[in-house]
């Protein structure tokens, strides 16, 4: 006892320096220090962590505090105290309360970096985590699943905080509910700053989950309201509701790719949310699955998701459905909510064969539809006689089966006290009070950590000339920083004997009216790691003096697993003479790397004995792929061995919108002939979600294959002029198909591949 006296006054008398001279504050240096400090902590102590770096902490707070005198964790000075490398923080017990961390430049070793618990048998109940932040402290390892915040346990709270930047596998915020002592939890989430999470390219990327599939009817009556959502893109479903009885009330979601998915449980209620996709593409507003859900009052604008991420979705349940499938929709509640400017309102949503029980015993009234122009929003895919229509208003007719529910109104709109778009009838807003008081990206999170956007834009920097020479242009990306743009300034020969590594956003650009040639010497002549994304315009790339082996490249992604997403554009480049060995691709991309958009138009692709591009490097067959956005525009390809761009997204898993392709205007001549086009085709796609193939030649070209497996997925074909070499095979589930396939010859033959011109599956008007 007397030794613990007397360590207590000596951690007194430490901090006096610093003017924390009261009796219960205690200022600690390291881990040691922090551990003593909690063994000895009471109802009303705060222990406060020294600025700096902490590195490698993994901090334990555990005691017993009051409702009046809580023990608190915080720190010196709010931003100066960095919990870094392999750290994290668990809290158990009760009346506990942090304030001030911040997690960055590394990654939890173990699955939760701030959890509410010290293990199974130990939780945290009544404590609070407040002004903390946790900023890109992802695993490097891309499908290595960890989550950021954990709460178990009953009556805890997280507010004002600050998590952005997830980059690997995993919820950023979740609920557990694996346990009696964490059911009918009465959690509150709130004011807290959701920051961007890029598009994973698997399922696993939710924003925010509470409760599983195995838990899904216990009730949680967890409260999540007030919180800024901002670009949350990691998958389908930014929120995904797994339990019961839980409330989600006036948060905001800004340009977020997904829906608020009430994915499992009962009971839920989703009142006073705005979402804001402005017109980028995916965003979407809420998903309805199981029964007794209320959605009121809402807001949507601009949301252009479609079929599962539309602006509002009720889905087909399965009969007798197993916890991890769908529930039927049965006495839903969906009321007084407002869609501007939104494009998909899906009824019966994922029908199919498994999928056949239609909702039942719901409501549809009081909600208001505004649009620009008369294209049609609802698409039907069942039976709606289980849903009553009432009272519901819109701007310009609607499908048959619903109009006796609606009115149609002619509508202007007009800013609200919000700056919500708000729909106006005979000089009167339909709801003036929808959001009284909207969350903003400024009044959320704290007031203390910068929210500006970590992404930097191609050519924002700062122009840097380069001249021709050995290794010039790689002493300039060596030395340029994120954003910078390297202007080769003469028409001669950039030969590179080393590989440079892309770790930030550069550009590499032409001066006007010159052709400079880059040469390399190694197996590829950039190579893009984790942070990196490149921009090339005007050059020509030679393969030349590439090394006399097989599995060269002009551009490759990291071979390890990078939990960043890049970019890469390419305008008005040539690649020429990548044939000196067999499979010289242009781009090659590995396993556990994805990237957000790859862009190449008005460029030239010529002798090249391997690929252009295969982005078929995830073969799990899980869900997984390699890009979200591929575009080839005004191209030409001659002389390729392997195929100009193979894609490969495998299994059933309908959490993701991609992979996208885009391919027009572009000339295919001679492509896909080379023994060793293990592809058999010149472009292979396999699972990609939206395929658009238009006014484009191929002209003695291996086939194109498309094979389709999952989701509706949408193919475009439209005006292609194919020589008899080339055909289209086209197999798996019946797409979306638009436009008309031409033949170069015969033109007598002339037919579309599956389903009418223009019309999808379901019922759209």
């Amino acid at each position: 006892m007397e030794k613990k006296i007397l360590f207590f006054l000596s951690l007194v008398t430490f901090v006096m320096p610093y003017g924390l001279i009261a009796q219960e504050s205690t200022l600690v240096r390291n881990v040691e220090e922090f551990d003593k400090a909690v063994q000895l902590a009471q109802a009303g102590t705060t222990i406060v962590l020294a600025n700096g770096i902490w590195k490698d902490a993994e901090l334990l707070l555990e005691g017993k505090g009051t409702a009046e005198k809580p023990i608190k964790l915080t720190v010196e000075d709010k931003g100066k105290v960095t919990l870094e490398g392999q750290s994290n923080l668990r809290l158990a017990g009760s009346y506990l309360h942090v304030e001030g961390l911040v997690f960055k430049n590394g990654f939890t070793p173990t699955s939760e970096v701030i959890s509410f618990r010290k293990n199974n048998n130990t939780l945290a109940y009544h404590s609070r985590v407040t002004e903390c932040v946790i900023d890109h402290y992802s695993n490097p390892e891309r499908h290595e699943q960890d989550s950021w915040l954990v709460l178990y346990g009953k009556n805890n709270r997280v507010d004002h905080n600050h998590l952005e930047g997830k980059g690997n596998i995993g919820v950023t915020l979740t609920v557990r509910l694996n346990s009696k002592n964490s059911v009918e939890n009465n959690h509150i989430i709130e004011h807290n700053y959701f920051g961007p999470r890029p598009t994973l390219g698997s399922n696993g990327g939710e924003t925010l989950r509470i409760g599983t599939s195995h838990y899904s009817m216990e009730n949680s009556k967890t409260i999540v309201r007030n919180n800024y959502f901002d670009r949350c893109s990691g998958e389908l479903e930014i929120i995904s509701n797994k339990s019961c009885q839980n409330t989600f009330e006036n948060n905001v979601f800004y340009e977020s790719e997904g829906t608020l998915t009430l994915r499992h449980g009962n009971e839920t209620t989703v009142k006073g949310n705005v979402f804001l996709g402005n017109r980028k593409p995916n965003t979407g507003g809420i998903r309805v699955i199981n029964g007794q859900q209320t959605v009121s009052d809402n807001y949507g604008y601009g949301l252009t998701g479609f079929r599962f991420r539309g602006a509002l979705v009720v889905m087909n349940g399965v009969p007798n459905s197993p916890l991890n499938r769908y529930f039927q929709v049965a006495d839903a509640v969906i009321e007084n909510n407002v869609f501007v400017d939104s494009d998909q309102i899906q009824l019966c949503a994922g029908s199919d064969a498994e999928r056949s029980a239609t909702p039942i015993h719901s409501v549809f009234k009081n909600n208001t539809f505004y649009r620009k122009g008369p294209e049609k929003i609802f698409t039907i895919y069942d039976d709606i006689s289980g849903i009553k229509f009432d009272k519901n208003t819109s701007n310009y007719p609607v499908l048959d089966a619903v109009k006796k529910g609606f009115k149609i109104k002619k509508m202007n709109l007009i800013e609200d006290e919000q700056g919500l778009m708000m729909p106006v009838i005979n000089g009167k807003m339909i709801r003036p009070d929808l959001a009284p008081t909207l969350p903003t990206k400024r009044n959320v999170g704290t007031d203390w950590y910068s929210k500006e956007d970590k992404r930097v834009a191609f050519g924002s920097g700062k122009v840097i000339p380069v001249k021709a020479g050995i290794n010039t242009l790689y002493d300039a990306i060596n030395i340029a920083r994120a954003g910078d743009q390297l202007l080769l300034t003469e028409d001669g020969t950039y030969e590179m004997s080393k590989i440079p590594l892309i770790s930030r956003s550069l550009t590499i650009k032409a001066t006007e009216n010159i052709r400079p040639v880059v040469l390399w010497e190694k197996k590829a002549a950039f190579e893009i790691v984790n942070g990196g994304a490149l921009s090339l315009e005007g050059i020509v790339f030679d393969g030349e003096n590439a090394p006399d082996y097989s599995g060269n490249a002009v551009i490759r992604t990291s071979r390890y697993s990078m939990n960043q997403n890049y970019s890469l554009k390419i305008v008005n480049c040539d690649f020429k003479n990548l044939d000196v060995n067999h499979s010289f691709d242009v781009i090659k991309v590995f396993k556990n790397t994805f990237a957000d958009a790859i862009y190449i138009a008005d460029s030239q692709f010529e002798n090249i004995s391997g690929n252009v591009m295969a982005l078929d490097k995830e073969t799990d067959d899980i869900g997984i792929y390699n890009a979200q956005n591929v575009s080839l525009l005004h191209c030409n390809f001659k002389n390729i061995g392997g195929a100009v761009i193979s894609i490969y997204r495998g299994g059933k898993d309908e959490s993701t919108f991609g992979p996208l392709l885009n391919i027009d205007q572009c000339s295919f001549q001679n492509i896909g002939f080379g023994s060793r086009n293990k592809l058999q085709s010149a472009i292979k796609l396999y699972g990609a979600q939206q395929i658009m193939i238009k006014n484009s030649i191929f002209d003695h070209s291996q086939n194109i294959k498309i094979h389709l497996v999952v989701g509706e997925p949408i193919v475009e074909i439209d005006h292609l002029n194919l020589s008899p070499h080339t055909k289209i095979e086209m197999s798996g589930d019946q797409p979306y198909l638009l436009g008309t396939l031409y033949q170069k010859t015969k033109p007598e033959e002339i037919r579309l591949l599956k389903g009418d011109k223009n019309q999808p599956l379901g019922y759209q008007n």
